[in-house]
């Protein structure tokens, strides 16, 4: 067996822990530890990629290790939280469609591992695991703090749960940020309202970042369908693929 890279798998386990950590929360009644997990496990796995390609580091166990703790993390656990916090309350119904959201991610990751070369690498085809989980995670939070009727807390969580597993097994192209590297170069205005959109996430996280959550795939979605009438260009062809580790 070749050598395994160190810093990157240690990286992909800190992701791994994130899931078991939400897994075990949910199941304690502890959502907002399980809510805010999901958020550091799609740090740990953000990073774990871009790491693994500025040292020269990518290995086919590491692409394998990622991806099963990716559906730990952004398949089960949300799928779990889905269920504890809100959806448990249909019975079998609130069971199968929490099932739905980890069945969802679990193909959406299979698909991304045979397809990630042949694609645009600013692009994703279907809603990223991640950004799914993490729209799970953000609106328990901002249920947690806002304060939700119990049922329209669950149709709410119904509504969200189909909608992100649709997205994810769908064909539509939802922006990724691969391409952005710590050396990019920009004008003062980019720098300036970048430094204020983390500001603004700053003072109320509980509500911006499912604000952002929306935002993006309302954009995204939007974006595909003016891509569809040909009022704007679609993804350009994929430049030949590296490896690593990135959840799809």
């Amino acid at each position: 067996m070749r050598k395994i890279y160190l810093v990157p798998n240690v990286i992909t386990t800190g992701n791994l822990f994130c899931g078991f950590l939400s897994v075990v929360s949910s199941c304690q009644g502890d959502f907002q530890t399980a809510a805010w997990a999901l958020f550091v496990a799609a740090i740990f796995d953000a990073l774990d990629g871009r790491i693994a390609r500025m040292a020269k580091a990518t290995s086919s166990f590491g692409v394998q290790y990622d991806s099963l703790s990716d559906l730990t993390s952004f398949g089960i656990a949300p799928g779990i939280l889905l269920h504890q916090f809100a959806l448990g309350a249909l019975g079998r119904a609130g069971l199968m469609i929490s099932f739905l959201f980890t069945l969802c991610s679990a193909l959406r990751l299979a698909r991304f591992n045979v397809t990630a070369s042949k694609l645009p690498k600013n692009f994703f085809q279907g809603l990223p695991t991640p950004a799914a989980a993490n729209m799970v995670a953000f609106f328990v939070i901002f249920i947690l703090y806002r304060g939700l009727d119990p049922i329209a807390k669950t149709g709410w969580m119904l509504f969200l749960a189909i909608s992100l597993a649709m997205l994810m097994v769908s064909s539509l192209a939802f922006p990724s940020f691969k391409e952005f590297h710590w050396r990019s170069r920009g004008g003062f205005g980019m720098l300036f309202v970048g430094l204020l959109s983390v500001m603004v996430i700053l003072m109320q996280p509980e509500i911006t970042l499912f604000v952002v959550g929306c935002l993006y795939i309302m954009a995204s979605i939007v974006w595909n369908i003016l891509v569809h009438f040909g009022l704007l260009r679609a993804p350009s062809e994929p430049a030949p693929s590296p490896g690593g580790q990135d959840a799809g």
